[in-house]
């Protein structure tokens, strides 16, 4: 089979590290979210079984289909919308069901007209570099401030990754990461204590439709999910030079949300940080074998939805400093050529300034994130230069 000659020891590295920033980054906030709603012990069990599993579905059937590295994950701001959301306005998990399903038909739509892959097309590229180099740069960021709590574990990290940066680069990420782990297990650092073993069993929670969680969940959730989510997760296609039947893959996640929804999965979308570290050169040298990051990450993500408690207890056991030293240190190459490509042509590099540092801010406005904002105030920026460049006097 051509995907076992494909795969190599870098990719499914690469695999690992997506799942372990991806869900170790964010899976607290989606336990709140759940508690928001009253959720049983059981029921946030049957969220992870949802989650992982429409996850690596998405992730691994597509990559392996198309051979090119789809990455697919949860909504980190819809789970953050829905925990305030949730307990501001009391709603039942049924209520709270019935809203993911309305979502899921919203992207779906987005997906089956097309509209969203248009209104990115319109998006130049030097922009959409800017937007990943600026989502990326603060786990860049994270990675060296995450020595002010564990000095020798990110020096050590650093260290071995510049070496093997010379001497091995290919695997420059792998032994970076055994070496964090070897280091975090003789130091005592790993809680054990938080794996429990049990597998996670489904359960079925009928939906609820009210206007009021139309207007309070399943609308701030679409819009964050396709603003911050979606939006930058094209942008790291379009930077790493993939080409992909965007409304096709959007349609394909709305789905898979809507047939979940009932276990509790909330909210599917393209990913942006993890994409870039399977889309990226650690996970290959060769464009096209990156595919099978892509897959390995899935084949994980499905492995925490059979397994539930069991996977999230050893991911959850790292240090928080090893997660994201790790991420940022994966990131670097990516992190990189993204300011590379924004900043190369002079008529866009102001704009692309723009949108790199108002997405780096962080900044929140109306409940969507800076990933949006960013892309608006370059767009804004570069169609006032230009504008003005068109409309400026002619000397004769």
């Amino acid at each position: 089979m051509q995907f076992f000659k494909d795969l190599s020891l870098s990719a499914v590295t690469a695999g690992f590290v997506a799942v372990l920033v991806g869900f170790t980054s964010s899976v607290a906030l989606v336990f709140q979210a759940a508690q928001a709603f009253q959720a049983t012990p059981a029921q946030i069990t049957s969220w992870m079984w949802a989650l992982g599993l429409g996850m690596g579905l998405c992730t691994l059937l597509p990559s392996l289909w198309l051979r090119k590295p789809v990455m697919v994950a949860w909504s980190t701001p819809g789970a953050a919308v829905l925990a305030t959301a949730g307990l501001a306005g009391g709603f039942s998990m049924a209520e709270a069901v019935g809203a993911f399903m309305v979502c899921a038909a919203l992207i779906t739509v987005a997906g089956a007209t097309r509209w969203f892959e248009r209104a990115m097309s319109r998006i130049p590229m030097e922009i959409a570099s800017a937007l990943l180099a600026g989502v990326l740069a603060r786990f860049g960021l994270q990675a060296f401030a995450a020595a002010q709590t564990a000095l020798p574990l990110v020096l050590l990290m650093l260290g071995c990754y510049l070496v093997a940066r010379r001497f091995a680069p290919r695997y420059a990420v792998v032994l970076t990461l055994a070496a964090a782990i070897v280091y975090a297990a003789l130091g005592g650092q790993m809680e054990w204590s938080a794996v429990s073993f049990e597998l996670a069993m489904p359960q079925w929670v009928a939906p609820q439709f009210s206007w009021s969680a139309i207007v309070s969940l399943a609308l701030p959730l679409f819009v964050v999910t396709m603003a911050s989510q979606n939006l930058p997760g094209v942008a790291v296609m379009r930077a790493t030079g993939y080409q992909m039947p965007v409304s096709a893959l959007v349609t394909m996640t709305g789905l898979a949300t809507l047939v979940l929804a009932p276990f509790g999965a909330f909210a599917l979308n393209f990913s942006a940080i993890t994409a870039a570290i399977c889309m990226g050169p650690e996970a290959h040298e060769d464009p096209n074998r990156r595919y099978t990051a892509a897959a390995s990450c899935g084949a994980f993500y499905i492995a925490i939805g059979i397994f539930g408690a069991v996977v999230t207890g050893l991911l959850t056991a790292f240090p928080k400093e090893l997660v994201v030293a790790i991420a940022g240190l994966a990131l670097l190459g990516t992190i990189g050529n993204g300011l590379a490509t924004a900043l190369r042509d002079e008529p866009h590099r102001e704009a692309a300034l723009i949108t790199f540092l108002v997405t780096l801010s962080g900044v929140v406005i109306g409940g969507v994130g800076s990933a949006f904002w960013g892309v608006v105030a370059g767009s804004v920026a570069l169609f006032v230069q230009q504008y003005a460049r068109r409309n400026a006097p002619r000397k004769h």
